[in-house]
Formats: structure tokens, sequence, C-alpha cells
């Protein structure tokens, strides 16, 4: 018993010293495989960029763990944040007019918008040619396919707005920088 509580403690204090360092070193290798990135990028868990020569962060930028297959463009806005194990596609395979079933061997690129100020929820899928408006919140799990509107909390499989921010005072608050 005393031998576990001293384990616990030793693997808590090693993990306060070893997160910051992960942390830096996390970001500094999604900033290395970026085209653009702005100030303030902070990259909490595994977060691999695939492509990225054709991705651009804006400044405040929070991945916790969110997976980029960026080669058909991605753009992210200032002051992004998303949960654990999100996914951003930016390719897919033909399949109308393919040559072969299910699907050719032509990809198809459609690029990524992700306006200022939006949250993804764990596990949010996008997928390619996805545009999400400013100030929107994506909830977990669902699957973003077309257009969320600004300032729209959208949820399911395909996403689709279920409320929307009050906007007089989201206004205020981007407006004295209120940003997390």
């Amino acid at each position: 018993m005393v031998v576990d509580r001293l384990l616990a403690r030793g693997t808590a204090l090693w993990r306060r010293l070893t997160r910051p360092l992960s942390r830096w070193f996390r970001t500094h290798v999604v900033r290395g495989q970026v085209a653009v990135c702005g100030a303030g990028l902070r990259v909490n868990g595994p977060s691999p960029v695939f492509g990225g020569g054709a991705v651009t962060l804006g400044s405040n930028v929070n991945f916790n763990g969110m997976t980029i297959h960026g080669s058909g463009g991605v753009t992210i806005g200032d002051n992004f944040h998303s949960g654990a194990g999100c996914t951003i596609y930016t390719v897919n395979h033909r399949w109308e007019g393919a040559t072969a079933v299910p699907y050719d061997a032509e990809v198809v690129r459609e690029p990524v918008v992700i306006e200022d100020n939006v949250w993804l929820g764990e596990h949010v899928l996008v997928l390619p040619g996805s545009h999400i408006g400013e100030g929107a919140i994506v909830g977990a799990g669902a699957v973003v396919s077309g257009r969320i509107e600004p300032c729209a909390l959208a949820v399911g499989v395909p996403a689709r707005p279920v409320k929307y921010r009050d906007r007089g005072e989201y206004d205020r608050l981007v407006r004295e920088g209120r940003f997390h």
C-alpha cells in the first residue's frame, strides 16, 4: 500500500515534469509541418499533419489530438480549439464517373476552411470540401460534411445546427478580445 502511493506520487511528478517538454516538442513538430502558422500554436496531444504544405494555421490554435490529412488544403483561423481524436480529410477517392468500382485510382482534393473562434468537440470528423463558419461549435462525434453556419452549435451525423450562439454576446466577447 505504501509502495503504491509512492509509485503514484512518482508517476504524477514525472507527468508534471515531462508534460511541458512533450507539448513544446509536439508544437514545434506541427509548426514545421505546415505552410503558415500564426503565433500561439499549442499542441497538447498527438497531432500529425499529412500534406502540411497546404495547411495554414491562424493564431492561438490549440490541438488536443488532431490529425490533418491536408494535401487538398486546410485553412484554420484564429482561436481554434479541438478535442481529442479529431480528424480533417481533404482527399477522397473518385467514385463519380470512376473507371472502377467502388472507386478508381484518381483522388479528388477539396479544401477545408475553418474560420475564426471555432471549437470542435472530441472525435469530430471533417470531410473534404467542408466549411465551418466563424464562432461555430461542433459537438463531439459529429461528422461535418458541407457547410456549418457562423455561430451554430452543430451536432450529429451529418452535423446539423441545433442551436445558435447569442450573436450580440459573441460579438462583444470578440471586440473585448476575450479568447480562451
